[in-house]
C-alpha cells in the first residue's frame, strides 16, 4: 500500500484516517478539499483541479494517501492508486460526527482551507449545497451505492478495496504497526 485513496461520506473520518495512515506509512498526505476549495469557497475548474491533483501525486514519488470523493479526479486518482479505503460507517455515526464537527467549527471559527471557515448556514439551510450536514445526509446512500458498485467493476480490478464499516476497524487501521495486517474487510 503506497498509493491510497480514502473515500466516504462527509464526517466519516476520511481526513483523520488519511493523515494517520500517511504518518504511519511514511507517505505524503493530500487532502482534496484543500486543493478544490479556494478562498471564499470558490471551487477550482475541473481541468485546473485535475492538473493540481496530478502535480501533487507526481510530487510524492514514494507514495501518498489522498482523501476525498471528487468525481472530477476519481478516474485519474484511482488509475494511479493501488488501494481504496472506503469508510462505510453507519449513517447515524456519520451524522453525529458531521454535526458535532460542524458546530465546533462554526463556533470556534476554525480556519479550514485557504482562509475558509464553516458558515453559519451549515446549521440551518436546507439545501445540501449550502449545508454540509444535509450534504452528508443526502450523499451517504449515494456514496454507499457508488463504492459498492466500484468494488465489483472490472475497471478497478487492479485496486485493493478495504471497506471499513465500524469505528473499531478504523481504530485498528490506525494502530496496527504491521501494514500488512488489516481490519475486517467487507
Amino acid at each position: 500500500m503506497r498509493r491510497i485513496s480514502v473515500v466516504g461520506s462527509s464526517g466519516s473520518g476520511k481526513s483523520t484516517l488519511a493523515r494517520g495512515l500517511a504518518d504511519r506509512l511514511g507517505l505524503a498526505h493530500i487532502e482534496l478539499d484543500a486543493i478544490f476549495h479556494q478562498p471564499n469557497w470558490q471551487g477550482l475548474a475541473s481541468d485546473e483541479f485535475r492538473r493540481q491533483v496530478a502535480a501533487r501525486l507526481a510530487g510524492a514519488p514514494n507514495g501518498w494517501v489522498v482523501c476525498g470523493n471528487y468525481s472530477a479526479v476519481r478516474p485519474d486518482l484511482w488509475n494511479a492508486a493501488d488501494t481504496i479505503v472506503w469508510l462505510d460507517l453507519p449513517r447515524h455515526v456519520v451524522m453525529r460526527r458531521v454535526t458535532v464537527r460542524t458546530i465546533r467549527r462554526v463556533v470556534s471559527r476554525e480556519e479550514l482551507w485557504n482562509g475558509n471557515r464553516e458558515p453559519w448556514s451549515n446549521l440551518y439551510r436546507w439545501d445540501p449545497e449550502s449545508n454540509v450536514i444535509r450534504w452528508s445526509w443526502t450523499r451517504h446512500p449515494i456514496l454507499r451505492h457508488r463504492y459498492a458498485a466500484a468494488m465489483l467493476d472490472p475497471q478497478w480490478a487492479h485496486l485493493r478495496f478495504v471497506r471499513l464499516c465500524h469505528a473499531s476497524d478504523v481504530e485498528l487501521a490506525l494502530s496496527v504497526p504491521d501494514a500488512n495486517r488489516t481490519p475486517r474487510m467487507y
